[in-house]
């Protein structure tokens, strides 16, 4: 007879199993049975408790991107430079990476490749820009940069490194003797170099012809 458990402790249970299963089967290939095994419960109580495979799915999804989101945040200090802002979220991102890289395979790997679940996944990168976007700007304005900017350049280079972080982000879940902290240094100094000297008004400008 299975022990009785606060639904909260069950559901998380439940939800561990299935990013487990999810990250290595993939959204088709995971079955119902093998997640219900995973988690030490029956099958009925995995229906009963969070529904049908998509919906249990899609609970994965929002609840990796939830603790994504507030990993980040909570490394980021509104009150420092922009360079260690920036440097704080780094760390923090890639820190959540190499503590559930199954996790990150589901939000990167199984959501992307399923056009039922992309638009959950499209919803939460949109927030990460958002808020990488404005930490550009605010770099910009508090810098009182020479850098000749609108406001959709902030957004374009903000999508340029959420891109990059993503895909490094992918190869630290493939290689558990990485330091997450070492991948972050590697993102900084690819993203802040160039960062810098665009708030000091250093530009490239293609050659006439």
């Amino acid at each position: 007879m299975l022990k009785r458990l606060p639904r909260v402790v069950r559901e998380r249970q439940m939800l561990d199993a299935a990013v487990q299963v999810f990250s290595r089967r993939g959204f088709h290939a995971a079955s119902m049975d093998e997640i219900a095994e995973v988690a030490g419960i029956s099958k009925p109580m995995v229906y009963a408790y969070l529904g049908t495979k998509e919906e249990l799915f899609l609970a994965c999804l929002r609840r990796e991107a939830t603790r994504l989101m507030e990993a980040v945040a909570a490394g980021v200090r509104p009150t420092a430079r922009p360079d260690e802002q920036l440097w704080n979220g780094l760390r923090a991102f890639f820190a959540f990476v190499g503590a559930h890289r199954d996790g990150w395979r589901v939000l990167y790997r199984q959501a992307r490749s399923e056009p039922h679940f992309a638009g959950e996944l499209a919803g939460m990168r949109a927030r990460i820009v958002e808020v990488v976007a404005a930490l550009l700007e605010g770099a910009c304005a508090q810098a009182e940069a020479a850098m000749p900017a609108r406001p959709d350049d902030f957004l374009a280079m903000a999508y340029a490194y959420v891109g990059a972080a993503e895909s490094l982000a992918d190869w630290l879940a493939d290689h558990e003797e990485e330091d997450p902290e070492h991948t972050a240094t590697r993102m900084m100094n690819f993203v802040w170099v160039g960062a810098d000297a665009l708030l000091q008004g250093r530009v490239w400008r293609a050659q006439a012809e």
